[in-house]
């Protein structure tokens, strides 16, 4: 997170944002990393190495009118889950309270995809219990003022390139379902390769 050795306390959030033991939003399917741990842990292990590895990643939220706007970011984990801080007012901040969904891309690093190219994509909920601001802000030391989003999914993508160099492979989680894993060649659509249909249910298929 940024951080700062200032110690004055963060500015309560506002009524109207989203209570976290009661999410409400535009996607009601978001669940916690800790959810997404228990379902798929390898790949999660995989993901969280990747948030990890650097400190600066790409957040997508959403303008008010609708336009997508992308922001450098820094997350952490805090607890079982994933995190977002930010510094109080920033326009990503003010994007998420108005809508909370988001895509988040990891560091890709220096441009091998060693450990893959990984993904994340859900609604992003305002933490408003002082406890636990606090103790965020004793363990992180972020610039004060502060805003502290946790992080819930609907999806995550692990991208990796193949051992052979000619095709990629991408593994793909939602929230109650076993993870999907796809081959994609150059000229060809993703191809289930686990054993499944030619992609779940709804034929969606990875945002990748």
């Amino acid at each position: 997170m940024i951080v700062s050795r200032a110690s004055s306390g963060a500015p309560e959030s506002p009524v109207g944002s989203i209570d976290p033991a009661d999410p409400v939003g535009p996607d009601d399917r978001a669940v916690s990393w800790r959810r997404f741990a228990d379902e798929a842990p390898e790949l999660a292990t995989a993901v969280r190495a990747r948030l990890l590895a650097a400190k600066h990643h790409v957040l997508a939220t959403l303008r008010r009118d609708g336009a997508p706007r992308v922001s450098g970011t820094e997350v952490d984990f805090h607890g079982p889950d994933l995190v977002l801080g930010s510094m109080w007012g920033a326009v990503k901040a003010r994007d998420l309270r108005r809508d909370g969904r988001y895509a988040l891309h990891a560091n890709p690093g220096d441009g091998s995809m060693r450990g893959g190219d990984a993904k994340v994509a859900g609604l992003a909920v305002e933490v408003r219990d002082q406890e636990e601001l606090r103790s965020f802000a004793e363990a992180a030391e972020p610039l004060q003022p502060f805003q502290l989003f946790r992080l819930l999914l609907t999806e995550a993508v692990l991208t990796t390139p193949a051992p052979d160099g000619q095709h990629i492979v991408i593994e793909w989680w939602r929230p109650g379902e076993p993870v999907a894993r796809f081959a994609r060649y150059p000229s060809y659509p993703p191809r289930r390769i686990d054993g499944g249909g030619a992609a779940t249910a709804g034929g969606a298929e990875p945002s990748s």
